[in-house]
């Protein structure tokens, strides 16, 4: 009766399974797993949030396809002018961006390269898409980067786009501008897309010359830049995302005649948020301060826990609000989370989740407010001090 686009089950793994029975019996848990900013402890300037939604234009509906232009030139805003609005179409999320994008690029089966280790939602994405997923890796030497040699044995006649995390969450590695003129050269080659996921773009701990903060202004080959209030702003319940649009002239604008096609068929991006937008991306300042000061506070601690024959070891991420941790093999990943939690009331992510080759490691969120996870990382490292 129902699609098998949605066989994917639903099994609830020992983690989840110990977690539920642990706040069922009351326990306390330090939870270093936290991506919600709206829960994490942040001022937010509320009157001015609320005043903005209470814009009196968003009583009148009109529907258009790309987003309103007062949106998209909100958008155009927060890239310093760089990106003309008529390059930006709006959606209800990135989530959303990604599916209009395979629905623009691949039919049933086609295949979209995606980085591992990186967030695990692309499958599912795909899935809804009757889209493949096809994984290349990203190798760390003393930081994270492309492998090219596996990325080119990945590519298939049935490849249609390589998704780039920038930067990669949860290794918070950036790409590299000698990786982007690789990667073009090889997607010009083989008539491939790039979508460049850069929701975490503004979160760099430091400086880096030899990075790319975005691709919205790659000329050569057929790009998509994506980004939206969630984490620019910290504010994931006003649903507002978009998609820039790059590459040769003749190319973009047959994608975005298409795209707009794609978004008229659910005009999903509420009215109200679309009027707010200017508003809002004023106020992106003051909260990526607070949130900066936040993960940057919370991995100089873990940094300062971690001495150089300390057993344990920090993958020194380059952006992002997570960190990466390297435990002993004394336990496997599974048994790691699952003694933090069962024994010491600490709840974080295996590398599993995310695709890491090798163990051991464990992924705690730099956005847990500092009490917390300093507690939880004390406890964690007594465990093989």
């Amino acid at each position: 009766m129902f699609s098998s686009r949605l066989n994917w089950g639903i099994p609830v793994n020992p983690l989840s399974r110990l977690l539920a029975e642990k706040r069922a019996s009351g326990a306390t848990i330090l939870d270093l797993t936290e991506s919600n900013p709206t829960s994490a402890g942040f001022t937010y300037p509320a009157d001015r949030i609320l005043a903005a939604l209470a814009d009196p234009r968003s009583l009148c509906y009109e529907p258009a396809p790309a987003g309103l232009l007062a949106a998209r030139s909100a958008v155009s805003g927060y890239y310093g002018g760089r990106v003309d609005a008529a390059r930006i179409l709006v959606t209800a999320s990135t989530s959303e961006a990604y599916g209009l994008l395979f629905k623009l690029l691949a039919d049933p089966g086609d295949e979209i390269l995606v980085p591992h280790p990186s967030y695990p939602l692309f499958d599912f994405l795909a899935a809804l898409e009757s889209v493949r997923v096809v994984e290349y890796p990203l190798v760390y030497h003393g930081g994270w980067s492309i492998d090219f040699d596996a990325l080119a044995r990945k590519i298939t006649p049935q490849a249609r786009a390589i998704v780039v995390v920038n930067p990669n969450n949860p290794t918070g590695s950036y790409l590299k501008k000698s990786e982007l003129a690789e990667l073009t050269d090889l997607c010009r080659r083989h008539n491939l897309a790039i979508l460049s996921d850069e929701v975490f773009s503004d979160y760099a701990l430091g400086d880096n010359p030899g990075r790319v903060a975005s691709l919205v202004n790659v000329d050569d080959v057929l790009t998509f830049s994506m980004s939206g209030l969630s984490k620019l702003v910290g504010l994931p319940q006003l649903k507002l995302g978009w998609i820039v649009t790059s590459g040769p002239m003749d190319v973009c604008k047959q994608a975005l005649e298409r795209l707009e096609l794609i978004a008229d068929t659910y005009l999903s991006v509420g009215t109200p948020v679309q009027w707010a937008a200017g508003p809002l991306l004023a106020l992106r300042e003051s909260m990526q301060a607070q949130i900066l000061e936040r993960v940057r506070g919370n991995l100089v601690y873990l940094e300062s826990q971690i001495g150089r024959d300390s057993p344990w070891r920090v993958i020194e991420p380059e952006g992002g609000w997570y960190a990466v941790i390297q435990a002993p093999r004394i336990y496997s990943e599974e048994e790691w989370v699952l003694t933090l939690l069962g024994e010491h009331d600490v709840l974080v992510q295996p590398g599993f989740f995310f695709d890491f080759e090798s163990e051991a490691f464990l992924v705690a969120s730099l956005l847990t407010p500092p009490q917390i996870f300093q507690e939880g990382i004390r406890r964690i490292l007594a465990r093989a001090g």
